[in-house]
């Protein structure tokens, strides 16, 4: 198995001190924690995009330069590129550089994106939000694999014989395409012969577990090999400590502010307690045995062999972040590797190569 860690980049006082960083400081807080994440062994850092409060995760690609200069070995994801929001040739001029700036450690999640304000900014609707992602996309890989493209679609100027710069050092670009419940997204990725990642974080398994099989199915119809899909899954909250008691104790304020934070805003809220949450939601929050025997259940639904968990504090102080992720990378992460195999990430594909 393989492990990210991922950032929206929200940028809000912290939940139990109340302290609110200035943009600046919270954007270097993300480079040093992928720092980190690469001291200790993770396999990946992603950074989310979001066009609205709380987020200042607006510009990915500029996010992840920054990490790459900083950085080796770590693979570096988006999670997700909202395609349906951006020029194709300009999403591809911007992670082609990065790709040759990393060293060819890029790989892309996309999808449609959420959000009122995302769509006021770039007047993107409900109507067209998938058609302009599967566009996107299309155009997207046309670009990477060719230096000369001719195209016409319904959602920017045609292309003659176009030429997009720089050209990538990536030959094919893995693209996973982010889904929470869609099965246009699924069914794409299936009929490109791509993998998918699943969101598995607002609710139960039950429903994440069912568009996976939606998602397998469909790439057996589309001629694909079944042993060759690609699956990765979120996790709803991330953290280890000695004890389940004191995962619970120490996590207890996050939750409670997420909750709070739901009410405010009138969101739908699926788990009440925070005892309720650990049990059904995929939230890895306990003593590093429970966690691994938490993925592997997980895992007997979803069969994937890649997960995201959180980069953030999340209202757990520093030190006992930096505690979670060393117990994770000693006791967690050993076992579940040895228990699921897993397919090389581009960035160790490319240092293999090297």
């Amino acid at each position: 198995m393989k492990f990210l860690l991922l950032t929206l980049i929200t940028h809000q006082p912290d939940a139990v001190t109340g302290v609110q960083k200035s943009p600046a400081e919270r954007l270097l807080d993300v480079v040093e924690s992928a720092v980190r994440a690469e001291e200790l062994g993770f396999d990946g850092f992603a950074v989310g995009e979001r066009h609205e409060d709380p987020f200042i995760s607006s510009s990915p690609p500029v996010v992840l330069s920054n990490i790459a200069a900083r950085t080796a070995r770590i693979g570096l994801f988006t999670a997700v590129t909202t395609l349906s929001l951006l020029d194709p040739v300009r999403a591809f001029e911007d992670y082609s550089t990065l790709d040759n700036l990393s060293d060819g450690r890029l790989e892309l999640i996309i999808g449609k994106g959420n959000g009122a304000a995302q769509a006021e900014l770039f007047h993107v609707t409900t109507a067209d939000q998938w058609d302009r992602n599967r566009e996107g996309y299309e155009l997207f890989r046309a670009l990477w694999a060719s230096d000369q493209v001719t195209w016409s679609g319904r959602f920017r100027p045609e292309l003659v014989a176009a030429k997009a710069l720089p050209r990538p050092l990536q030959d094919r670009i893995r693209i996973w395409h982010g889904s929470a419940t869609s099965e246009e997204s699924v069914d794409l990725a299936a009929r490109h012969g791509d993998p998918v990642f699943s969101a598995n974080v607002t609710y139960p398994v039950e429903p994440y577990a069912a568009l996976i099989r939606h998602y397998r199915r469909r790439w057996e119809e589309y001629g694909h090999q079944p042993q060759d899909a690609l699956v990765g899954a979120g996790t709803a909250g991330f953290h280890v400590a000695a004890t389940s008691q004191q995962a619970v104790r120490e996590f207890r304020p996050a939750f409670e502010a997420r909750l709070a934070f739901a009410r405010r805003a009138g969101l739908p809220v699926v788990f009440e307690s925070i005892e309720d949450f650990v049990e059904r939601s995929s939230a890895l929050i306990g003593s590093p045995q429970q966690v691994t025997d938490k993925v592997g259940r997980y895992h007997e639904q979803l069969g994937h062999e890649v997960i995201h968990l959180s980069a953030d504090t999340d209202g757990v102080t520093p030190a006992q972040k930096r505690t979670s992720l060393e117990l994770f990378q000693s006791e967690v992460a050993p076992v579940l590797r040895a228990q699921i195999p897993s397919r090389p990430l581009s960035a160790t594909r490319r240092s293999v190569a090297l």
